[in-house]
């Protein structure tokens, strides 16, 4: 578990939501597709499983979400305005936190993500430095 949650007045980065719509949820829970499942799915393929009801775009933002809420400390809130703002994982965990929140202000087109978010998600950004760092070679 993260040890930063939520400093005060920070965007709740751990908070989940709903980022799929309802006529989307039913197409994937028809082909029997957990939407976390889609962490290693290709966008293409899931498109084309979808018989392009959902877009090639829209399932390469859906894969984004699943692998960026994935990591440690992230609820799928920020997740998803993270991936619709075209950032991936590996961007989340190694850009610098003020670009990454820029971007989501940038996206949304008003400050979404403070001073405090920033600072939040630097933190975690050292946790998942941390983490990495004290895996056995």
């Amino acid at each position: 578990m993260s040890k930063v949650q939520s400093l005060p007045g920070a965007f709740p980065l751990h908070e989940n939501r709903d980022f799929i719509s309802e006529s989307e949820w039913v197409i994937f829970k028809l082909l029997c597709r957990p939407v976390d499942s889609f962490v290693d799915a290709d966008a293409e393929e899931l498109s084309a499983a979808t018989g392009g009801q959902v877009s090639v775009e829209r399932c390469d933002t859906l894969i984004r979400i699943v692998q960026i809420k994935s990591l440690p400390g992230l609820g799928s809130w920020i997740a998803r305005l993270f991936g619709e703002a075209g950032l991936s994982e590996d961007d989340v965990r190694h850009l610098p936190a003020a670009e990454i929140t820029g971007r989501i202000n940038s996206k949304s087109g008003y400050t979404l993500c403070n001073d405090a978010t920033t600072r939040a998600l630097a933190a975690l950004q050292l946790q998942w430095k941390g983490a990495q760092s004290a895996r056995p070679c």
